[in-house]
């Protein structure tokens, strides 16, 4: 039998050449980022994410064997470090779960 996978939920913050002016699609490298997600998504890697409300970043579930995994696999985003960056990667413990929900 396998074992479950290991949750988590990262927080990313945005970082110094974020220009708070533009929406969020017509931000430097928008279409790079865009496409590096959406592979990181079809990989099964991310489970759920997207922009936090106002200016607080965003929040993205990750399926992952640890914290460094994680942030392996996010150096690669084009918008590391300079639009966006890791502020917290905490382990996720799932609790409660509407009926018919995978997470």
């Amino acid at each position: 039998m396998a074992e479950p996978p290991t949750y988590y939920a990262v927080i990313r913050e945005r970082g110094p050449r974020w220009d708070p002016a533009r929406p969020l699609r017509e931000q430097e490298e928008w279409d790079l980022h865009a496409s590096f997600m959406d592979g990181l998504a079809e990989e099964g890697v991310i489970l759920r994410g997207g922009p936090l409300g106002g200016d607080d970043g965003a929040l993205h579930i990750f399926a992952a064997s640890g914290p460094e995994e994680i942030e392996r696999r996010l150096a690669a985003d084009p918008w590391e470090g300079t639009m966006l960056r890791n502020a917290r990667i905490a382990r996720w413990q799932i609790l409660l779960r509407a009926a018919g929900t995978s997470i």
